[in-house]
């Protein structure tokens, strides 16, 4: 019988990283263009949107330290298992205070857990991935993300052998932010990122060797998008912390809706296309 998950990662316990960045308003730029808004969501001395710090602290590794599927065969955060397939699950984010665009910043990142489960597709680990984001001495962001991670191929999920693309969902909630990512979207949010993994822009292998209909959307993506819904409608409002899960890939040419009903003080969102309600899910509290 093959090794457990939990086998490979018992003497795994990497430290924690430091990294530096000048937080320069060019990406913050580069993703306002990609969303298509009207300018720069910020500009030098101006509060980073939350989540927005996805776009620094960025590892160009050599092409020569890829493996396969576009991710890197070997990193600090990435648990020792063979023949090794990553999903981002979700995430959280305390906002202390805004990182400020233009002034040097520090990320501490550090293993928070690693947890094995047992899901439909077989044997499951579950990682978070714990960072904070430090301006001036003081931390501003605290982050975690859960990626999932399995072992070789597993029983993937059916998905359907071709998609309607034309179909647009609806909803009746106050908040709605709609969005069609197409291949040239795609692949900037990629570049933007620093994300080499082929499900986001090599048709071939993700339906080949994935078994995807389509490229997929990215998870951080779809984060974003229904983070920019509550930015849009409820601008003079902080976000004081975040919660996110990706619940279903969505895919390139794909109609998306990003939905949400503000209550007090917090709204909660949603990702929708017309064959799933819920490709996304999120909470938002305003300070």
């Amino acid at each position: 019988m093959p090794a457990s998950l939990a086998s490979h990662v018992e003497s795994w316990h990497p430290g924690p990283v430091t990294d530096e960045d000048a937080l320069p308003p060019g990406p913050a730029a580069a993703l306002s263009a990609v969303l298509d808004l009207p300018g720069p969501a910020a500009a030098s001395g101006d509060r980073l949107p939350p989540l927005w710090q996805w776009l620094y602290f960025l590892d160009w590794a050599p092409r020569r330290a890829l493996g396969p599927d576009g991710h890197l065969r070997d990193a600090r955060f990435l648990p020792p298992v063979p023949e090794r397939r990553r999903m981002f699950a979700g995430g959280r984010c305390e906002v202390v205070a805004p990182l400020r665009l233009g002034e040097p910043a520090e990320r501490v990142s550090s293993l928070a857990a690693v947890t094995p489960k047992r899901g439909r597709s077989g044997e499951l680990l579950f990682v978070t991935e714990r960072q904070e984001f430090r301006q001036h001495g003081s931390v501003c962001l605290v982050e975690e993300q859960d990626i999932v991670y399995r072992s070789g191929e597993g029983s993937a999920p059916h998905w359907p052998a071709t998609l309607d693309r034309s179909a647009v969902p609806r909803s009746e909630e106050p908040w709605q932010l709609r969005l069609r990512p197409d291949e040239t979207l795609l692949f900037r949010f990629s570049a933007l990122t620093a994300n080499a993994h082929r499900i986001h822009y090599d048709t071939p292998y993700c339906r080949d060797v994935e078994g995807y209909p389509g490229l997929v959307t990215h998870g951080p993506l779809l984060a974003l998008l229904m983070l920019d819904l509550a930015r849009r409608n409820a601008p003079e409002r902080p976000v004081r912390s975040l919660s996110y899960r990706l619940h279903s890939p969505a895919f390139a040419g794909e109609h998306l809706l990003a939905a949400g009903t503000p209550a007090d003080d917090r709204a909660r969102l949603h990702i929708a296309s017309h064959r799933e309600p819920r490709h996304a899910t999120a909470e938002v509290t305003f300070a």
